[in-house]
């Protein structure tokens, strides 16, 4: 009998636990994490760089990427050797949420990355990305590459962002 009491009150108490824990919500879209072009690092505000693909003229063949947003064309397409256009990676899917980067290119010269997509689910996750995803941009603009060192703390978004950003650049044929 004294069994039957101490198991009853205790799966009480874990519905009551279970109820009052509070979903985490979406905050709404995420703000476009940008290298702001001179390698500071920053956030602006999503002004419809989450859809852009190449600025180049013909480029109407732009393929959807697996997470069904568009891409940036092949880089057959690309504008002038010292145009400067706008390239968009695939969205890598992490274990916390999917990563894009779009990348400005100024001939061959990796001129800003811009994040489009970041894991934003909780409020760790924000904090997490606030800090490393600026520190990403910077490295990649300084090693004007896909070779960069992973941020320590934020390993999983690191992997998605050099996975987004070599597959950009390779887009742009670099």
């Amino acid at each position: 009998m004294r069994r039957a009491v101490v198991t009853g009150a205790a799966t009480a108490a874990g519905v009551v636990l279970l109820l009052s824990l509070k979903p985490h919500g979406a905050a709404g879209p995420a703000p476009v994490i940008s290298s702001g072009g001179t390698g500071s690092s920053g956030t602006a505000g999503s002004s419809g760089a989450t859809g852009s693909s190449g600025t180049a003229a013909g480029a109407s063949d732009a393929t959807a990427g697996p997470s069904g947003s568009p891409s940036a064309p092949a880089a057959g397409a690309a504008a002038g050797a010292g145009g400067t256009r706008k390239v968009t990676g695939d969205a890598v899917n992490t274990r916390y949420g999917p990563v894009q980067v779009e990348v400005t290119l100024a001939g061959s010269r990796i001129t800003t990355v811009d994040v489009v997509k970041y894991p934003t689910e909780d409020r760790r996750d924000r904090e997490i990305n606030s800090s490393a995803l600026p520190l990403l941009n910077q490295e990649a603009i300084a090693a004007q590459s896909a070779g960069i060192d992973v941020v320590s703390g934020a390993t999983f978004t690191s992997d998605g962002y050099v996975r987004s950003l070599q597959s950009a650049l390779d887009r742009a044929g670099r």
